[in-house]
């Protein structure tokens, strides 16, 4: 069963294999009329026959079709690839100006026909006579002796020396309408236009008084395209694209940018030898200032009367609206959001006002944008979250929540209406609720505000029940003595304890020990041998100069034995510390693997601290009982 599974899968794989053949074309999107270019057609398997392709509308076949296959083999993480192709090629030229389609080529694979597509090419007019300028056509002329001065304009690399003048790089600035109205969105562009090869642009928009500004996002690496302009063939390249949204009315005008240009020129009467040695360069970077014009915009004031619920927006846009929940006690809150989606404005527009029941409790907005800035301004939705508490039970009705805006496209105000509500308010327990879905600090305290006015019966005290020098003022005075003598003991307690430095250490002599263990204990685990042992060495020598209060220049093993039999220590307990401390020692520095007795070591350590304190303990208790007696 497994075997015939596996066989259906290769046979639908290569079944799939044959389904996927295709055609792809490959051709320069522009060229200039007089050109000689290739096309060809690059299908990607060799199981093919019957190439064919239609007319060459526009185009002279020169040569082809020419024949070749490429195959290539691949083994990545064990798993083998091969691909074969074949590319049938035309050069061909181009007779006149104008915008062709490529022919669809067709072949037969497997029995079955395919097709590739019709691309566009664009044949863009000779240009007129080119400048001399020192530049590339009359040099070609010269030297080929064959070339023409009638070549025509394309992005070049001038010589050194040679004038930069505006008809060779020039911004163009375009903007997506003229006259609008106020807060209606404007789409500027501009466009580099150049002859000559720049290798850096800078610039960017000033602060502009009367506008919002939000820069749309550009490809990184733009695009050149060449573009036919003014009798010339460009190369050009849309730099950046701007969308203002005008805060005023009257004629505006968006003043002109500086921009700087990197313009890169050639050498041709550099010595090679020179360049080789480093003694010069082929190519040179000049700067160039590059003026981008000012834009002038009519804007219109919107129609007057504005309608009162006016929410400033300025676009197309709907709303939508959701409650929840609609059931809930006294007390607990309740949210309303509202969903403004459309394309327009969207970051000046106001919120929608909410007309909530007046026994609501109501709060700000919570305002959320999910808007992507685009050539009609900001698209997407914005969120807003109203968040009411009820303070009594019943049934409240939430009228439909109308947002008005304007439509510059129909040249008048519209309203769209969300949907309204009602809410199932319960009787509250303890007079309160719990506050659902949301957070402390999106709900006020109560009563924080003026209050009600005390009512009731007042409770008046007479002279006897005064407290002065009654019996609980007494009771209170001296417990107040008792605290502060308390305190006084405590504290001259504290300072006694924190003069004994050596006591002090003493009773932190444990704790020390067993910190530096467990970094000994994390060192063991991660196998390294070198720092394990010295921290399990500083753990040994660290607890007895603490608890034996011994300088640490004056540790010795000999001084060590001696004071720890001066404090009743059993020989074989200071035997077992010294060996220890021996045996850290030798398999810290002894040949073969260090790592190799470090769980011993590492119990050996542990253990003779926790006996050496508990003897201690019990020798320090036994000596404060004899002299009790």
């Amino acid at each position: 069963m497994k075997r015939l599974c596996f066989f259906l899968i290769v046979l639908v794989n290569m079944m799939c294999a044959v389904a996927q053949v295709t055609i792809r074309v490959q051709a320069p999107r522009e060229v200039v009329e007089g050109d000689r270019f290739r096309i060809s057609y690059v299908v990607n398997t060799t199981d093919v026959e019957g190439f064919n392709v239609g007319n060459f509308e526009g185009l002279t076949v020169l040569y082809g079709p020419s024949q070749s296959t490429s195959s290539s083999f691949s083994i990545v993480n064990g798993k083998t690839t091969s691909s074969s192709t074949v590319t049938f090629t035309y050069t061909v030229s181009a007779d006149k100006a104008g915008s062709f389609h490529i022919p669809a080529a067709t072949v037969q694979s497997d029995g079955k026909s395919v097709s590739s597509a019709s691309p566009e090419i664009t044949v863009l007019p000779g240009g007129s006579t080119a400048r001399n300028n020192g530049g590339a056509a009359a040099q070609q002329g010269q030297g080929g002796g064959h070339a023409s001065q009638q070549q025509p304009d394309r992005m070049r690399t001038q010589n050194i020396g040679d004038r930069i003048t505006g008809k060779d790089i020039f911004i163009a600035v375009t903007a997506s309408k003229k006259r609008v109205f106020e807060q209606e969105a404007v789409l500027l562009t501009y466009k580099l236009y150049t002859l000559v090869n720049v290798s850096e642009l800078q610039g960017k928009m000033p602060n502009l008084d009367g506008f919002h500004v939000q820069e749309l996002n550009r490809q990184r690496q733009p695009e050149l395209k060449m573009e036919h302009y003014n009798g010339r063939n460009y190369g050009t390249v849309v730099w950046s694209q701007y969308v203002v949204f005008p805060q005023q009315t009257g004629t505006l005008t968006i003043p002109e940018i500086k921009y700087e240009a990197t313009v890169v020129q050639q050498n041709r009467s550099a010595d090679p030898f020179d360049i080789f040695f480093g003694g010069g360069s082929m190519m040179q970077e000049v700067r160039k200032t590059v003026m981008a014009p000012a834009v002038t915009l009519q804007v219109d004031a919107l129609p007057q009367p504005r309608p009162a619920n006016f929410s400033g927006a300025v676009g197309k846009f709907s709303i939508t609206s959701s409650l929840t929940p609609q059931q809930l006690k006294a007390n607990d809150a309740t949210t309303l959001r509202l969903t403004v989606t459309g394309t327009g404005n969207m970051k000046l527009m106001k919120a929608p006002e909410v007309a909530w029941p007046k026994d609501f409790e109501r709060y700000d907005p919570k305002t959320e944008e999910k808007t992507t800035i685009g050539p009609n301004g900001s698209s997407g939705k914005v969120l807003y979250d109203y968040i009411a508490v009820p303070r009594h039970q019943g049934k409240f009705e939430v009228p439909a929540v109308e947002f008005c805006y304007f439509d510059p496209d129909a040249r008048e105000y519209r309203t769209a209406t969300a949907e309204a509500y009602t809410v199932d308010v319960e009787k509250g327990k303890g007079g309160g609720g719990s506050t659902s879905a949301i957070s402390k600090e999106d709900i006020e305290l109560l009563n924080s505000d003026i209050r009600f006015i005390k009512t009731g019966k007042p409770a008046f005290q007479t002279g006897d029940s005064a407290f002065y020098n009654s019996r609980r003022f007494w009771l209170i005075h001296a417990g107040l003595l008792a605290i502060f003598l308390a305190l006084v003991w405590a504290f001259r307690r504290r300072a006694v304890a924190m003069a004994d430095v050596a006591g002090r250490r003493g009773r932190g002599a444990s704790k020390a020990a067993t910190k530096r263990l467990r970094v000994a204990r994390k060192l063991l685990k991660e196998n390294n041998a070198t720092a394990f042992y010295e921290e399990t060495m500083k753990a040994l020598w660290g607890y007895v100069s603490d608890k034996l209060n011994i300088p640490t220049g004056e540790l010795s093993k000999d001084n060590v034995r001696e004071r720890l039999s001066d404090c009743g220590l059993t020989a074989d307990l200071i035997d077992e510390f010294t060996r220890t401390l021996d045996d850290c020692e030798f398999a810290r520095f002894a040949p073969g693997d260090p790592a190799a007795t470090m769980d011993k070591i590492y119990a050996s350590a542990e253990a003779v601290i926790n006996r050496m304190e508990s003897e201690l303990r019990r020798t320090k208790i036994s000596d404060l009982r004899l002299n009790s007696k």
